[in-house]
């Protein structure tokens, strides 16, 4: 038997699965069926996820693991802010560190222990970065503009700006009035956005903000491969640097700014070092349930609530006791 363990970042659910304890890692085929079978809301395990979190050796000097982010429909992430919070903890606890870097598809980041969020509320700070602006690194074309940045786009939503950025994940950010949070064009442009069209050929997160006040936000993404989320830790961490960047009377550099989602809520650090940005996102990083499987069915996809011993940690609730003391934001 192997263990699989559900985690959360302000309810964005994964599975953790570490490769590196395995007989035989799973190959890439077996873990995008995997991935799928797992996630699904009504066949897989414990109602499903957002996605896998694959663990495997890194070879790159002070890293303690590499991270893969699959999604429900079986495509990669290159990075998941609110994904690797929870593979901080898990590598913090397996080897009794609480600073180290880990490895994800383009770059080794910086995580870090952080004092709980609050009772039995487990969070870490891990780095977003890097980030570029170019129409390149989306990408995106035919819109007749090398960057958005605070940009009107009529070709989206007629008098909506819209900001675009790679955090390396592709993110467009535009600001809303809250009462449009509700609004059915969120989920039809998030929908055409990473369908066939001729704008973003590898599709985008969107990301609606809603500002609060000075360093405060409300965000909610739509995820490329997953449609509406609880939250996205690169979609917060975009929203925040854009925020700063556009509301500078509003959004401040080298200072926590509170970013309430529909599933909780983080804190973001801006940071501008040599001409270049990085986020610092701290959150919550909890575990839900432990799930023992055999490593046969990991393999062939084979997902049986009834044949996985399933525990659960008593995290949830603390962790909902938390989200009861927001502002009611939903």
């Amino acid at each position: 038997m192997t263990k699989l363990l559900k985690v959360h970042g302000s309810q964005n659910q994964f599975f953790i699965l570490d490769q590196t304890v395995l007989k035989q890692p799973l190959s890439d085929a077996e873990l995008k069926a995997l991935t799928i079978k797992l996630t699904d809301p009504e066949t897989g395990l414990l109602g499903g996820a957002d996605g896998v979190l694959a663990i495997s050796q890194s070879d790159h000097p002070g890293v303690l693991g590499k991270m893969r982010v699959i999604n429900a429909d079986g495509s990669e992430a290159s990075m998941c802010g609110n994904g690797l919070r929870t593979v901080a903890r898990y590598l913090s606890e397996k080897t009794g560190q609480d600073q180290f870097k880990v490895e994800t598809m383009y770059t080794d980041l910086q995580v870090r222990r952080q004092p709980d969020f609050a009772p039995g509320v487990p969070a870490m700070a891990v780095e977003i970065s890097p980030v570029k602006f170019a129409k390149e690194d989306l990408p995106f074309d035919n819109l007749g503009h090398e960057r958005l940045l605070d940009t009107l786009v009529p070709e989206f939503v007629p008098g909506w700006k819209f900001s675009a950025l790679a955090v390396p994940n592709p993110h467009l950010v535009t600001f809303i009035k809250h009462a449009e949070l509700t609004s059915p064009v969120l989920g039809e442009l998030g929908t055409y956005l990473n369908g066939d069209n001729p704008y973003f050929s590898d599709g985008v997160n969107v990301n609606y903000v809603v500002i609060r006040s000075e360093n405060e936000l409300f965000v909610r993404t739509f995820e490329r491969g997953v449609g509406f989320t609880n939250a996205c830790g690169t979609g917060m961490s975009a929203s925040s640097l854009v925020f700063a960047l556009t509301h500078p009377d509003l959004g401040h550099f080298n200072q926590p700014i509170t970013v309430f989602n529909p599933g909780g809520m983080v804190k973001t650090i801006l940071h501008n070092e040599d001409h270049k940005y990085w986020i610092e996102l701290i959150g919550n990083a909890t575990e839900t349930h432990e799930v023992e499987i055999a490593e046969a069915d990991l393999h062939h996809a084979r997902v049986d609530q009834n044949a996985a011993k399933i525990t659960e940690t008593g995290e949830q609730a603390a962790y909902m006791s938390f989200v009861d003391q927001l502002p009611a934001v939903r």
